[in-house]
């Protein structure tokens, strides 16, 4: 399937809500926390294989703000896993860049570091930047970003009549990054679930039954097929985005 792939047509930013985890692990008569750590073994398959295919941007939808309700044993082993799977291996040997989005000061300190320590130790590698979304929500970031607008209107920094989509944009925690091209949610739920609310505005969905542990770079390749059978309009006629292809 791979070689059905156009190279020349690579989504640019991939973002991923990495659902199943947990049912994976439960039909297998174990703890969630057990469908946590296989998952992890995914992230590291399918980071090697974004960055063979030629993807710049991979975010990784981990812990929204919402799962700090869960049970604490549960978000604990969550944390645990968090401080042992950010090994720099993973990010060296692929020369991939550490990048986290989130309300960081909810999290533990040690988790705090060691973030931190990998976004220093990988901030060289230029072939692709993994993002994690960790103590992340869409509403969340847009509440925040909506606070520092309104303080650079009460401080005269910024006239009211000013502000337009880019300065929004320039709020959020992914200022740095283009929105994604493709968003792709594992384990059979419909739904967006209060990831990247205002970039995913028109990212082709795709979305499958697999739970994440299992996975494969042969389903990232369906859906990266699936993402070039489509026609990105952004608004305009299917005419008007056929006479600007035929016009490059």
């Amino acid at each position: 399937m791979v070689e059905e792939i156009d190279m020349k047509r690579i989504p640019q930013h991939v973002a991923i809500i990495m659902d199943g985890n947990g049912r994976w692990a439960m039909e297998r008569g174990k703890e969630r926390s057990y469908g946590h750590q296989a998952g992890v073994e995914t992230v590291r398959r399918i980071t090697s294989e974004c960055t063979r295919l030629g993807v710049k941007y991979l975010t990784l939808y981990t812990f929204s703000t919402e799962n700090w309700n869960r049970p604490t044993d549960e978000i604990a082993a969550l944390m645990g896993l968090v401080l042992t799977s950010l090994e720099d291996e993973i990010f060296m040997k692929n020369n991939v860049r550490f990048r986290v989005i989130g309300d960081l000061q909810r999290l533990p300190k040690e988790v705090q570091m060691k973030l931190q320590e990998t976004m220093n130790n990988t901030a060289k590698n230029n072939a692709m930047t993994m993002v994690v979304a960790l103590s992340y929500s869409a509403r969340w970031e847009l509440t925040n970003a909506t606070k520092h607008i309104a303080e650079e209107v009460k401080h005269g920094r910024l006239e009211v009549e000013n502000i337009d989509e880019a300065t929004i944009a320039q709020n959020l925690c992914t200022n740095f990054m283009p929105d994604p091209d493709l968003l792709i949610r594992t384990g059979g739920e419909l739904r967006i679930s209060n990831y990247l609310l205002w970039q995913l505005a028109y990212s082709e969905l795709y979305f499958c039954d697999t739970y994440w542990p299992d996975f494969s770079e042969k389903e990232l390749h369906e859906a990266i097929l699936s993402y070039q059978n489509r026609q990105r309009r952004f608004g305009k006629t299917e005419k008007q985005v056929e006479q600007e292809q035929a016009n490059r």
